[in-house]
């Protein structure tokens, strides 16, 4: 049930975290007397410049030069300056350990024994990379892309970009053409690394031809290195201007890596909007901002330490991949997986979990689903005894899944479901490894981030549902969206509805633990009635339901209002029945409210997802009004939105 508490660490175990050493530091400073979370996420608030230059002290951030004011203007957002005058290299502070611990762990699909790459390692191939940038020309400023797989190597080419100044910028090879041309095609790339290919449920894909492609409608014509991976020395002759990894790399031994020193704000990440309803937006992150936000998620919220191994099921064109990478800076273990978490059987990631004894197991909810639905139990099934922390993040976590963590997969864990975006490339909400967990709530609002639910009128509520808004700045926001020179399309995407006042756009419910419940899409809001609904809340209880294997849900313009609409995907073998519509009305209607019940409930084959797997229902709306959606490519399986197009059922 909503609000039941699920789990609690230790006096002991809370007292060993990362987030309580750091209560203690700012106890003793400051003469404070904190003793639980919300007491220092209330002076991180109300003191936040001092909670930055804290943060700045414990995260160790090395610089050539420090700052001379926290941030210019605290009342500014967007365009306030942090960290001023500070000069420093991104690349430097995740390279600081040059020993022969494990940086990273590679399991490719089908890899019995993983690939491994130590802290030497990984900086003799980054300066030899970076090196070789040089002689291409790579300047400060450059952009330098990946279209790659999860693997070492695109860790070490970021890593190499980055150490000059480059900016980075990256889309997995399961991404279309056109996908790839909507991103890298605004941004001009100077150098695109490439596996040769990839793997997913058994089947090896070849990306050269893909590639080949891509360069054909570049502009900038980029340089093109080709990293082994799925054959060691591929046929490049047919990839313009083409070279293999190993001709590419300086042969060198024993480079110093020429760390470019530069201001706090200096663009690092390009990362990209969706772009389900039209040309994604290319959002431009500093290096300072994404470092020390990044260490403040890492350290604090999840409780990383440089024992740890941490895991994270992403591509490399999702966020999750640039705030895992982030881990190195804390001198932790990395493991990388590349193919589907389904083979080759549903287990195959919590093998992975027992045979590297890993510590922080990250993933979408998606998946969580997914393994509960197969009916596995990992915890009878694999010795998962290192694991302290369990993160989901991607859509909202069911009350359902929460309990499944506990009586599936852990009993004492610390399950963070968090949640934030690209945007920030970095977390609103996250979670708290010195609190306790319930069930459907994300554990807190993360330090510094003065996040609040803003109902109609626009004025903070609590326990009540209303627009996520952030009405601080925090120093991961876009310093800049590419070819924006106005700023308008910055102004539009956050600032439009509330001046100087972050609106993420998702609908959510601070709660009474001060906790966050997550409702989904507030531009996916159902509004029967002038009634607000968020489509999480159906989900949580149409997905519970063991006939529906998933569903999707929107509000159709109906007779002057708007009617709810669900799409269900059944399980195989099972007919949409006047009993079972009943039944799915029914346990909405008793978990939800009357209003939530939807007007038409209608059989689907499919239900699109982003590659990133969030559900689409913005694309579906479009469809069914008889609107163009723009952007296919962005999406995993685009071909299933024809599915949506004309149903009879939604003309009565």
């Amino acid at each position: 049930m909503e609000g039941d508490l699920l789990w609690s660490p230790s006096k002991e175990r809370a007292a060993d975290t990362n987030m309580f050493a750091f209560m203690q530091r700012i106890n003793k400073k400051y003469g404070k007397d904190f003793k639980e979370y919300e007491d220092l996420y209330q002076w991180s608030i109300d003191n936040m410049k001092d909670f930055w230059a804290e943060m700045w002290d414990a995260a160790g951030i090395i610089a050539s030069e420090k700052y001379t004011a926290v941030i210019d203007d605290e009342k500014k957002m967007p365009g306030a300056e942090w960290f001023v005058g500070a000069k420093l290299n991104f690349a430097e502070n995740l390279l600081r350990r040059r020993d022969d611990k494990t940086a990273l762990v590679f399991y490719g699909e089908g890899m019995e024994e993983p690939e491994r790459m130590t802290y030497a390692e990984l900086y003799d191939n980054v300066a030899r990379i970076a090196k070789s940038l040089r002689e291409e020309g790579v300047a400060a400023g450059d952009r330098v892309v990946g279209f790659m797989p999860n693997m070492p190597w695109t860790i070490a080419a970021m890593l190499a970009a980055t150490s000059i100044g480059a900016i980075w910028s990256s889309c997995s090879p399961d991404f279309g053409t056109k996908g790839v041309l909507d991103r890298f095609g605004q941004i001009e790339p100077k150098v695109l690394f490439t596996a040769n290919g990839y793997q997913y449920g058994g089947k090896k894909f070849d990306s050269l031809q893909k590639v080949s492609g891509i360069f054909e409608q570049l502009s900038s014509r980029p340089k093109i290195v080709v990293v082994p991976y799925t054959e060691q020395n591929a046929d490049i002759s047919s990839v313009p201007n083409a070279i293999h990894l190993k001709d590419f790399m300086s042969k060198e031994e024993g480079l110093e890596i020429e760390f470019e020193q530069l201001p706090f704000m200096h663009p690092l990440y390009i990362m990209y909007s969706s772009g389900t309803t039209g040309l994604p937006k290319c959002m431009v992150q500093s290096a300072g901002g994404i470092l020390i936000h990044h260490i403040k998620e890492l350290m604090l919220h999840t409780d990383v330490k440089p024992d740890d191994k941490l895991f994270y099921f992403t591509t490399c064109g999702w966020m999750m991949w640039n705030w895992m990478v982030s881990t190195l800076a804390l001198g932790a273990t990395l493991i990388l997986f590349d193919g589907s978490p389904f083979f080759p059987d549903p287990g195959i990631l919590f093998k992975i979990a027992e045979k590297e004894k890993m510590t922080i197991f990250g993933t979408s909810a998606k998946y969580i689903d997914s393994v509960q639905k197969e009916g596995l139990k990992p915890k009878e099934k694999y010795n998962l005894g290192s694991l302290k922390a369990l993160l989901s993040t991607g859509s909202p976590l069911s009350i359902d899944n929460f309990e499944y963590v506990y009586s599936g997969i852990k009993d004492d864990i610390c399950l963070s479901s968090i949640s934030g975006g690209t945007d920030l490339n970095g977390c609103f909400a996250a979670g708290n490894p010195m609190g306790p967990v319930y069930a459907g709530e994300l554990q807190c609002r993360c330090l510094a981030m003065k996040v609040e639910a803003y109902d109609d009128n626009g004025k903070p509520v609590l326990d009540k549902q209303g627009e996520l808004v952030c009405s601080m700045p925090f120093p991961s926001m876009p310093i800049y969206f590419w070819n924006d020179p106005e700023g308008k399309k910055y102004h539009d995407a956050y600032f439009d509805v509330y001046p100087n006042v972050w609106r993420h756009g998702d609908f959510v419910k601070i709660t009474k633990n001060k906790g966050v419940i997550m409702y989904g899409r507030s531009d996916a809001t159902l509004n029967p009635g002038g009634v607000r609904i968020g489509t999480a809340e159906i989900y949580r209880v149409v997905e519970n339901i063991s006939e529906i294997a998933d569903s999707l849900v929107i509000g159709q313009e109906w007779q002057g209002d708007v009617r709810v609409i669900l799409f269900v995907r059944l399980q195989p073998g099972v007919e949409l029945s006047d009993d079972l519509v009943k039944k799915i009305k029914t346990a909405i209607r008793n978990n939800c409210s009357p209003r939530h019940v939807p007007a038409k409930v209608i059989p689907i084959a499919d239900i699109p997802y982003t590659i990133n797997m969030k559900k689409v229902e913005i694309a579906v709306k479009k469809i069914i009004h008889g609107q163009e959606v723009k952007n296919r490519d962005a999406l995993k399986n685009p071909e299933c939105l024809e599915l949506y197009a004309g149903l009879p059922e939604l003309q009565s």
